[in-house]
């Protein structure tokens, strides 16, 4: 027999307070390489594959985390797991502010994507220490603050990069990681920890599926400059394929397994995970496309916007995609998954395809970002509210990891795709690609994207009674 845990500690508004900080501070972090993506490619030499492989490291390292930090934090306690999350992260964001070249900004993206793990711990902590009405309240000031330091990275980045350096642009909003971790550390109570007999972690699982990601990541980034060593690139592929292999064949025997296999044989499961997939490609296109037609020189065909643009520019879709997720709830509620899944596929092919076709005015991009944010916050809250509600309550977790996981890879690809697409495009000795490789990206994300009507008319409804 273990000792009876004490209740865990009432917390009050300066703990709720000192979180929501720290989600500020993390959000505004996550958020400062999309807008200044060309700039950092200029000072540090990166082909646009490159920069499409630095833009997903972080969203790659969050995806593997998230899972493994949510059941350390509900074994030994919340506060316990994200206080040591953090210092990860602000050792990343420290990297990230120094370095000198690609392969340490990688490295400091990569230790940064931690830091998407913090939002489940947060919410861990909160669960424990308040009852279930001030919990979602708590919850959804945390969220919500998260998106606030998003917008605020967002809009922030460029001018710290220009006026100071792109080194200042993560330094900043690191120590103010730093401090707010500080301030929970003080604040915050620890919870009680969990029980002590639940199965470990699948970190094996979790190894093999990290490889995997990151060859495919590197097979995509390297195809572009490796069609002349076709050896070098059939060992990638090579190596990917025993990736894969391995981590299929140590999650089907694992007992808890990160991802699980077997849930895929169920309908809702897959179809979820196959239109979250297709919808995420589509929307990288326009996530990446986007700020790079942007900041393409205006002598070319492009508005040589500088960073600080770029980030006004991109602020209407962070705030259409921070509406998209208690929009596409209530959609969802009142019109089924299915209703609200196809009402954002037909949105994102419109925008792609429009963008395709016109692209000469800087609100045709603005108002084409805007659409794709909206769209694919529909579709993917649709999404994993159904898989939530489709299955029994103990596999909840289960089947939205596998949701996960497919929107990481997803986004991952479609990324890398239209930097391929670009490298590929772009003529030797010069840094402007070919104005059809951004029509030819639009077009692809946009027929990819209405494909997936294919597999939303098999959908249930979804329509709760």
């Amino acid at each position: 027999m273990t000792a009876t845990l004490a209740p865990p500690v009432h917390i009050g508004r300066a703990a709720v307070g000192a979180l929501g900080a720290l989600a500020v501070a993390t959000g505004a972090l996550e958020s400062v390489v999309t807008p200044t993506l060309p700039l950092l490619q200029r000072e540090l030499d990166m082909s646009p594959a490159e920069g499409a492989l630095l833009s997903i490291m972080l969203l790659i390292t969050g995806a593997l985390i998230t899972p493994v930090a949510g059941k350390l934090g509900d074994r030994y306690g919340g506060k316990r797991v994200l206080i040591r999350l953090m210092a990860v992260v602000s050792a990343g964001g420290l990297v990230s502010s120094l370095a000198p070249n690609l392969p340490v900004l990688l490295l400091g993206q990569v230790l940064q994507g931690a830091m998407v793990g913090a939002l489940p711990l947060s919410f861990i902590v909160v669960r424990k220490h308040l009852p279930e009405g001030e919990s979602k309240v708590a919850i959804g000031v945390v969220s919500g603050m998260f998106v606030g330091g998003g917008m605020a990275g967002t809009l922030s980045a460029g001018p710290v990069a220009e006026q100071l350096s792109r080194h200042w642009m993560f330094a900043l909003p690191t120590i103010a990681v730093i401090g707010s971790t500080l301030l929970v550390n003080r604040l915050m109570p620890h919870d009680p920890p969990g029980r002590s007999d639940e199965t470990g972690v699948d970190w094996p699982g979790l190894l093999l599926l990290s490889g995997t990601l990151i060859t495919l990541m590197l097979v995509l980034a390297a195809a572009p400059e490796l069609g002349s060593q076709p050896l070098v690139l059939g060992a990638l592929v090579v190596v990917l394929a025993a990736f894969v292999t391995g981590w299929i064949a140590v999650e089907r025997r694992a007992a808890s397994p990160m991802v699980d296999l077997n849930m895929l044989a169920r309908p809702a499961v897959w179809k979820s995970c196959v239109l979250t997939f297709v919808i995420c490609v589509g929307t990288s296109f326009g996530v990446y496309l986007v700020p790079q037609l942007l900041a393409v020189d205006s002598d070319a065909y492009g508005f040589g916007a500088s960073a600080t643009a770029i980030g006004f520019f991109l602020l209407p879709g962070a705030v259409a995609a921070s509406l998209a997720g208690p929009l596409g709830g209530i959609g969802a509620r009142r019109f089924g998954s299915r209703a609200v899944v196809t009402a954002g596929v037909v949105m994102m092919a419109a925008a792609l395809l429009a963008l395709s076709a016109v692209h000469t005015e800087i609100w045709h991009l603005v108002l084409g970002k805007m659409f794709i944010a909206l769209a694919n916050g529909l579709c993917v809250t649709a999404m994993v509210t159904g898989t939530a509600t489709s299955v029994d309550q103990g596999d909840t977790g289960i089947a939205t990891s596998l949701v996960l996981v497919t929107r990481v890879l997803g986004f991952a690809v479609g990324a890398q795709v239209s930097g391929a697409l670009l490298t590929a495009a772009t003529p030797a000795g010069s840094d402007v690609p070919a104005e059809s490789a951004f029509v030819a990206g639009f077009v692809i994300a946009a027929v990819v994207t209405a494909l997936s009507l294919f597999v939303t008319r098999t959908m249930g409804k979804g329509v709760k009674e």
